[in-house]
Order: structure tokens, then sequence, then C-alpha cells
């Protein structure tokens, strides 16, 4: 933790490889979660309906997802999720970039993670009209994990400067001119 926190992570390259290979990691995740979720259902609000309350008129009447599958998946994209996301905003927060942006993009990730996973419950359990819900939820969630890789991956391939050190600067310097 101490080197991205002081800024040494510029002059290590072995945590800048980590760096790199937690991302190439990441962003296979990211490709995966975009075939996962069209083998379900599309970016149509009529097809997350189908896949969450059953479609009766299909040839042998596909059900409506039991309480069971739904809390199956919850239980571990909840926690798996929740690491991602904070794992992501986490290692966000030494990069030179403004304590006003990192905070938006730290809310956008938690609460599109959060959108995606319970907008499901709510088109099952509550209305289907929140079928909108989980597409929007889907795609900015796809949208934030992207945005966090391409952030992180040029803060590792342009090291020099860190969020640490721009801020201490800053704060001694005053804002730049």
């Amino acid at each position: 933790m101490r080197f991205t926190v002081t800024g040494e992570w510029s002059r290590n390259d072995l945590l800048r490889l980590i760096l790199m290979l937690f991302l190439v990691y990441v962003l296979l995740f990211w490709i995966t979660n975009w075939i996962l979720y069209f083998q379900k259902m599309t970016l149509d609000p009529a097809s997350v309906v189908h896949y969450y309350l059953g479609d009766p008129e299909q040839e042998f009447g596909r059900p409506a997802r039991p309480l069971a599958a739904i809390a199956e998946v919850a239980h571990f994209h909840l926690f798996a999720m929740g690491l991602l996301v904070m794992t992501l905003t986490h290692l966000l927060l030494f990069l030179p970039v403004s304590t006003r942006t990192k905070g938006i993009l730290v809310v956008v990730a938690f609460a599109s993670a959060l959108l995606d996973e319970g907008s499901g419950w709510l088109v099952r359990f509550v209305h289907p009209g929140f079928a909108w819900m989980k597409v929007g939820g889907f795609l900015l969630l796809q949208a934030s994990l992207l945005g966090l890789c391409i952030a992180l991956l040029v803060g590792v391939l342009r090291p020099g400067r860190n969020g640490y050190t721009d801020s201490e600067k800053r704060r001694r310097d005053g804002p730049p001119a």
C-alpha cells in the first residue's frame, strides 16, 4: 500500500506489472459480463421482463425466476462486485484527478453495481416497469468499469504523477495557473 500512497509505484516495475495484469483480468471479466448478459437478455426491456417473469407463451411455458435462483446469484454478485468496485475505486484515489471527479466516479461505480443487481429483484417482485432500470444499470455499470480500467491503465502507463503528491503540492502551492 505504501507504494501507491507515496507514488513509489511509478518507479516499481513489479508493482506496475501486477496492476497491469489485474487490469487485464478486469477487462476480461468486463467482456464476459457482456457475453453472460446477452445469453439471457437483450437491451430490450421486454427481454428483461421475460427473463425474470417467465414467458408462458413459449413452447414449454418458461416459468418466472424463483426466489432461490435470484438469491443465489445475488449472494455471489454482491460480494464479488463489492470487492471489485472497492478495489478499482481505491486504486483510483492515487491518480492525479480532482477529488470531486474521484468522488463522482466512486459513487457512480457503486450505485451502478447496486442498480444492476437490485433492479432484477424489482422486476421480479415489484413491477415489470423496472426492466428499464435493469438495462440502464447494466450499461452504467459496464461504462463505469471500463472508465475506471482506462483511467487506471493510463495511470500505470504514464507514471510520474500521482494523486498523493499532486494533492500535497496543490495544498502547498495552490491551484495550477
